[in-house]
């Protein structure tokens, strides 16, 4: 017996309409879900993905059109009444209680207990652990969440789904902090789930993902359906331009003549125990300094020392040739150094404030007075500014920023470190969870940042992103920079300097 009996038609959505203040989110959207399939749904941030699937789990309430499961209408007008149909979200911030256990957090709310109203310890972890042999996962329902992997937490996220009987499963971006490993584990569930007549909705912005993984791809835009198409039969590249509405270009960075551009960044034998171990490199003004390598190689690693995030063991930072004293994040500042972190939502952004506010944080007191009171006029213009400069799209600089697009959040982090005059950035992963048009635009502005003069690192775990933006491309190994490559190099060069397979000719440190 699986989760959900075989059937040809599971859910449809007909004619969704949502308007949130200022943003008409759908318009006129539908959407079908077979069981036993898996559907993609694809578009740019903003598109109205998320906004679709939150009305068919129950978080938000269409303002018309209607939602049939197994052919009957349905109001769904809660999460709980979604769950009671058989349909779940995986949400890409996990939901989970990290002092919890795994059979605990699977069944919260929902535990048995004895009469004398004890938690019944050994029916949640047989019941937990029935399920994770269902799904053909070995992990203990006795351990502690915190404890856990990302890549294991998310299969106890699936877990909890498939605990209420879901015959809908939707996944959002479920492989945005997954390893390669990690991918293959997962997509084996989702082919188990798929076997067993479970339909599952399954939101990404990778392509290879896409092609991999599903049966059929329903595109949006601009709170629109674009189409649906056959996963199997349609060119990446169509799906591309229907998500975007324009030709996207993957063409490899004009490399700028930096002969004699004075160096902006030098770090001499940079230190912290087994993660950064003893590196050293140039960063010129107006160049792009790509940093490839697998999880675990140091790159994130290495750019909070170099920020002040993190101590070091040892080793030397220089910026503009002069010596840098940097132990905190205020020192790298005010050395003209900005990061932009890989998790934007908890670091780099004020989530509960507006766009305004986020733009003027780390410049805030040059719009504050002695007495902490705060340039309104002044803050207003400059942000506008920012807005219109980076094209962020907002419905106003007071709109909360938790509510902008991936890459509209990040062009906000970008225009924070651009205000407080930043001649230094690193960006670290810039366009995870962000949609290939945003992604286009993100990489513009970096090398437009470039063109005017910013010393630029890029962290990025995805190959074709370091070789688009990069003029030199470093290469990190279990702590070590292994070699540093120009920018024609090729994925398979990078690559065996990231296990270090072989040497390669011709690199130089």
């Amino acid at each position: 017996m699986g989760w959900g009996a075989k059937m040809a038609d599971l859910i449809h959505m007909r004619g969704i309409d949502k308007s949130f203040p200022g943003v008409r989110a759908l318009r006129g959207v539908n959407f079908d879900l077979r069981a036993g399939e898996v559907h993609a749904l694809m578009g740019e941030n903003g598109a109205g993905k998320s906004t679709l699937m939150k009305i068919l789990s129950g978080v938000y309430q269409p303002d018309a059109g209607s939602i049939l499961v197994d052919g009957t209408a349905q109001r769904i007008n809660g999460p709980r009444a979604a769950q009671a149909l058989g349909i779940a979200i995986i949400h890409q911030e996990l939901m989970l209680m990290r002092d919890l256990t795994v059979a605990q957090n699977i069944f919260i709310g929902r535990e048995k207990r004895n009469r004398f109203g004890v938690l019944d310890e050994a029916w949640l972890n047989s019941a937990a652990a029935a399920i994770f042999a269902q799904m053909q996962v070995t992990i203990d329902p006795r351990a502690r969440v915190a404890d856990l992997s990302v890549a294991q937490a998310q299969m106890v996220e699936i877990a909890k789904a498939l605990s209420y009987k879901s015959r809908a499963l939707i996944m959002d971006e479920p492989t945005a902090a997954l390893n390669a490993k990690e991918v293959a584990e997962l997509f084996a569930i989702v082919s188990t789930l798929r076997a067993e007549g479970v339909g599952i909705v399954y939101i990404s912005h990778r392509m290879d993902e896409i092609r991999l993984i599903s049966d059929r791809v329903t595109v949006m835009r601009d709170g629109a359906l674009v189409g649906t198409v056959a996963a199997a039969e349609t060119p990446i590249e169509q799906i591309i331009s229907m998500m975007v509405g324009r030709e996207i270009s993957d063409a490899r960075p004009i490399i700028p003549n930096l002969e004699g551009a004075a160096k902006a960044l030098e770090v001499r034998n940079l230190s912290r125990g087994r993660a950064v171990r003893d590196v050293s490199f140039d960063l010129k003004q107006g160049e792009i300094l790509g940093f490839a390598g697998l999880m675990g190689a140091g790159r994130t690693e290495l750019a909070r020392l170099i920020f002040g995030a993190d101590q070091r063991d040892g080793g030397d930072i220089l910026v503009n040739g002069q010596p840098a004293r940097i132990d905190t994040p205020a020192d790298a500042v005010r050395h003209g150094i900005g990061y932009l972190s890989e998790d934007r939502k908890h670091l780099g952004l004020a989530l509960g404030m507006d766009v305004r506010a986020n733009i003027g944080l780390a410049a805030m007191a040059n719009f504050t007075d002695a007495f902490g009171r705060i340039d309104e006029r002044a803050l207003n213009k400059v942000a506008a500014d920012y807005i219109a400069r980076l094209t962020i799209r907002t419905p106003s600089d007071t709109q909360e920023v938790r509510l902008l697009s991936g890459g509209n959040q990040q062009k906000v982090v970008i225009a924070k470190w651009l205000l407080r005059d930043c001649d230094i950035l690193i960006f670290d992963e810039p366009t995870r969870g962000i949609d290939v048009g945003a992604k286009s635009e993100i990489y513009s502005l970096i090398q437009g940042l470039a063109a005017e003069g910013k010393a630029i690192i890029v962290i990025s775990s995805e190959l074709p992103e370091v070789l688009r933006l990069s003029h030199r491309i470093a290469v990190m190994c279990e702590g070590r920079l292994t070699g540093i490559l120009p920018a024609e190099a090729a994925q398979e060069e990078i690559m065996a300097l990231a296990t270090q397979r072989a040497p390669v000719a011709g690199v130089a440190a």
